[in-house]
């Protein structure tokens, strides 16, 4: 039991030692701002996925955007795709998809804090006409996982910001 016990502690601090973090507020840097508005165009899912993230950091969300230290506009949202090849009837067999998301952060008085900023995210998807509702199930599932990548990228960049 101690052995087990030792072994244990011993691989915890192993992998503590060479900067291993569990996936969540820690892996995301600490956000500099006590309060943050959303603003225009973050009334979907995206925006929803950026206020679950930002009050798990205990960071207050204003309604007001010069009573925020930081405001986010998500300027633009686009989900597209492209066919990448075709089978020999000339068939789409792999596609690509795209999200793409350009932002802004200013502070509450107007000031820029991080510019305009595009976040372009792809992903290759095989396709099968026998499972056409499993492909679509497939691409709903990875556009939800992108928007999840995009918002730990602007947090990422928001804990970069240096506000001097």
């Amino acid at each position: 039991m101690k052995r087990r016990a030792a072994l244990l502690s011993l691989s915890a601090l192993a992998l503590s030692a060479c900067g291993f973090q569990l996936r969540g507020t820690g892996g995301r840097g600490v956000i500099p701002f006590k309060s943050v508005h959303l603003g225009a165009g973050t009334g979907g899912r995206l925006g929803t996925e950026l206020r679950r993230y930002l009050r798990a950091s205990d960071i207050e969300l204003t309604a007001e955007p010069k009573n925020a230290e930081a405001v986010i506009d998500i300027l633009s949202e686009r989900q597209s795709r492209a066919t990448i090849s075709l089978n020999s009837q000339g068939r789409v067999r792999d596609y690509s998809i795209f999200y793409n998301v350009v932002f802004r952060v200013n502070d509450g008085s107007g000031r820029e804090l991080i510019p305009s900023s595009t976040i372009t995210l792809k992903r290759d998807l095989t396709f099968n006409e026998s499972q056409v509702i499993a492909k679509e199930k497939e691409e709903e599932m990875l556009y939800r996982d992108m928007q999840s990548d995009v918002v730990q990228q602007i947090l990422r960049r928001l804990s970069a910001v240096n506000r001097s």
